[in-house]
């Protein structure tokens, strides 16, 4: 495939992907703003019908436009596997969040193309703000370009996670206590809408020590384009890897070194 014709399926897939979270969105909206009934899945976490109707919606646009793409997603599972171009979608990322009528949820929508990540979407309803990118296109924050913080001293860095008592219960708890010490500060705004925080410059790392494919979905190809890194704890750029540290770049050595060692 030659560059131009590349970048004009990034292009493609980043706006139709970009249509379908802000059409999502809506759909969640329609539930949002108070105590939300659920049901428990296998693994304990909640779904909600909001959950279900998302999806059930970005699934059948991108059926009606690629038939052929693979779509993976948290609440119906994977369809299409082995297919060049993969959608990975989490219809409702924080649903604990959203069921308690906390803005801090998103609709994520990564895709993969040839096996890499190549775009990313992160919408959330309730704030209206949209941070979004595609390789060699740069990111965006409703609609203009944003860039990860420049700071580099971690004494002047906001640290974020989702979980605190969480987080202190793993092998990297001592490794978050040392981090919360070094830095200016440290808080909670975690799930999704940390990772979209790093992409915008306003805090410096958002740290989630388990993570499937679908939360972390868009955010190796939105933080990498922001001017960031999005690794695992381990260091490795991967949406497939069990866990997510979002950083501005040029702290991701500290952070990691801090949480590891």
């Amino acid at each position: 495939m030659t560059e131009d014709r590349s970048r004009t399926e990034i292009r493609e897939l980043l706006d139709f992907a970009t249509t379908l979270a802000h059409e999502a969105g809506a759909v969640t909206l329609k539930y949002f703003g108070g105590v939300v009934d659920h049901d428990a899945k296998g693994d304990g976490s909640p779904v909600t019908i909001a959950d279900k109707e998302a999806e059930r919606l970005i699934r059948g646009r991108i059926e009606g436009r690629y038939p052929n793409h693979a779509i993976l997603g948290e609440e119906y599972g994977e369809s299409n596997e082995g297919a060049r171009v993969r959608w990975i979608l989490d219809p409702i990322d924080a649903t604990r969040s959203f069921m308690r009528g906390v803005p801090l949820y998103g609709v994520l929508i990564g895709i993969e193309v040839d096996g890499v990540s190549t775009v990313g979407v992160a919408h959330f309803p309730p704030l209206r703000e949209t941070v979004a990118a595609g390789t060699g296109l740069g990111c965006t924050w409703n609609g203009a370009p944003c860039r990860v913080s420049t700071i580099s001293r971690l004494e002047e860095a906001v640290v974020c996670t989702t979980d605190v008592e969480r987080l202190l219960s793993r092998p990297e708890g001592a490794g978050w206590r040392r981090l919360q010490q070094r830095a200016a500060f440290s808080r909670t705004w975690g799930d999704c809408y940390g990772h979209a925080l790093v992409a915008t410059g306003r805090i410096e790392a958002q740290v989630d020590p388990v993570m499937k494919p679908w939360d972390a979905g868009p955010f190796l190809t939105i933080v990498t384009e922001a001017g960031g890194r999005f690794t695992t704890l381990g260091g490795e750029a991967t949406l497939h890897g069990g866990s997510g540290v979002s950083t501005n770049g040029v702290l991701h050595g500290e952070v990691l070194g801090e949480l590891g060692g």
